[in-house]
This record gives structure tokens, C-alpha cells and sequence, in this order.
């Protein structure tokens, strides 16, 4: 199996700490961040995907709006170059722990976080990076004694 994730949850999934929207959309996330933990794959999707499913009920569901299609626009840009392979529909990639944690250098380091001007979850998600991301449910190695993470593909 894999992970559908629109290209902004990838940086979501960098600081999740098991808060979220609703008691079923954090139910959700974390059974998907144990699951990305284990090395399953990512698939990259446009729109909603399994993070967003427990917010697509009710009425005008955010996330269908312009304004986070506009992040996924922008966390795709940032993390394509990083990555090193075009973050767009179909891309596959697993997030083991050298990739976590170049991610987590770059997104510490302000250097992919356009996406997440203007997030509600902003300050948290910073205040955990500030915080070295220690109790995150994905897990790297000790950001703390690193300045650069190597990168290894999947």
C-alpha cells in the first residue's frame, strides 16, 4: 500500500505531534505517520488525499479551497530541487530517516516553509523545529548534532 499525500503534508508530517482539527482527523493522522514511519511509500496526489478524508464532510470543506491548493503549488516548488525529483501527480518516494531529515534541516532553516505563511498551525509547527522536533511521531536521526544531513535516495 501507500500514502496519498498532496505535496504540503509533507511538510505537515515533519512536525506532527499528534494535534490536529478533530479527535478523527488526529485519529487519521497519526495512524498515517505510523505508517510513513514503517517506510511505507508516498504517492504524490493533487487535491485532497488520506490526511485530508476526515475534513471532507460537512460543509465547504478547506480543503478544496484555492488557498491550499496554493500551498501544495508551493511546498512542490520548494521540496522539487531538495529532493532532487519533480514533486507533481504520480511521484513516488519513501520518507526514511536521511530524507526526514533533510527535510527537517531545510524546513528548520525557514528554507521550505512559503507554504506554510499564513497556517494556523504555523507557530506549533515552528515552535517544534525550534524544539528539534523531539516528540514528533516520525522519527529521524539527532538533528541536534547535525549542521547538513547526507542525502540518500530511497
Amino acid at each position: 500500500m501507500t500514502v496519498r499525500l498532496r505535496p504540503h503534508h509533507l511538510l505537515c508530517v515533519l512536525t506532527y505531534m499528534g494535534r490536529g482539527y478533530s479527535p478523527a482527523f488526529t485519529g487519521n493522522l497519526t495512524k498515517i505517520a505510523g505508517r510513513l514511519a514503517a517506510g511505507e511509500a508516498v504517492d504524490i496526489v493533487t487535491g485532497p488525499d488520506d490526511i485530508c478524508a476526515p475534513m471532507l464532510d460537512g460543509h465547504d470543506p478547506h480543503c478544496h479551497r484555492d488557498s491550499v491548493t496554493n500551498r501544495d503549488h508551493a511546498a512542490a516548488r520548494e521540496l522539487s530541487p531538495l529532493l532532487g525529483c519533480e514533486i507533481q501527480t504520480g511521484t513516488s518516494l519513501v520518507l526514511n530517516t536521511n530524507i526526514i531529515d533533510r527535510l527537517r534541516v531545510a524546513f528548520a532553516s525557514n528554507q521550505i516553509r512559503s507554504a506554510c505563511a499564513g497556517c494556523e498551525w504555523e507557530s506549533l509547527c515552528s515552535s517544534v523545529a525550534v524544539g528539534g522536533f523531539d516528540g514528533t511521531v516520525i522519527k529521524g536521526n539527532d538533528l541536534q548534532s547535525k549542521a547538513e544531513v547526507p542525502f540518500s535516495p530511497a
